[in-house]
């Protein structure tokens, strides 16, 4: 059986040191394991449970053009969202990170939890071909930093090789 990160990390806790504990556990977590659903749960799961301050982590996954609601932690979600609309339909149709400091400021902006004051979206593209984002929410403003979105995108990375 797997262990993750033995024990949840301190507010305090260094950000390199913390990613690089997320990375290896991701890549352990993986190791063996070729279904997409199990990998995006665990991966969602290790995110929500290791990372401070963070309400929601988890997939939408881009199914006959829309994203739709994949494995996740937190309350329940938005099911269903067309590319280009609120903050994880608009990094999956430009392809880019977001990283948003004030959701209540984000043109657009679904709220499916009213807790959540801050997110990043990280596509997930393989073979050039969009799978989907990784969205995670926190309720605090400004939670995410350029830090985040660095380490996020290899983590991403990471789990796209599973795919």
């Amino acid at each position: 059986m797997f262990s993750s990160i033995t024990a949840p990390p301190s507010a305090t806790a260094d950000k390199k040191t913390l990613y690089a504990e997320i990375h290896r556990a991701l890549e352990a977590v993986l190791a063996g394991e070729s279904d997409p659903i199990a990998n995006f749960a665990n991966a969602a799961a290790l995110l929500f449970w290791s990372l401070p301050a963070v309400n929601w982590a988890g997939f939408y996954l881009l199914k006959e053009q829309e994203l739709v609601l994949g494995p996740f932690q937190g309350k329940i979600a938005c099911v269903r969202i067309k590319p280009g609309q609120g903050v994880c339909g608009t990094a999956a149709k430009q392809r880019q990170t977001l990283v948003v400091p004030n959701v209540h400021d984000f043109p657009g902006h679904i709220a499916c939890d009213s807790a959540s004051n801050s997110e990043i979206v990280i596509p997930i593209v393989k073979k050039d071909v969009l799978i989907g984002v990784l969205d995670i929410d926190s309720p605090e403003f400004a939670r995410f930093d350029e830090h985040d979105k660095t380490e996020l995108q290899k983590f991403v990375q990471i789990l796209t090789v599973a795919l």
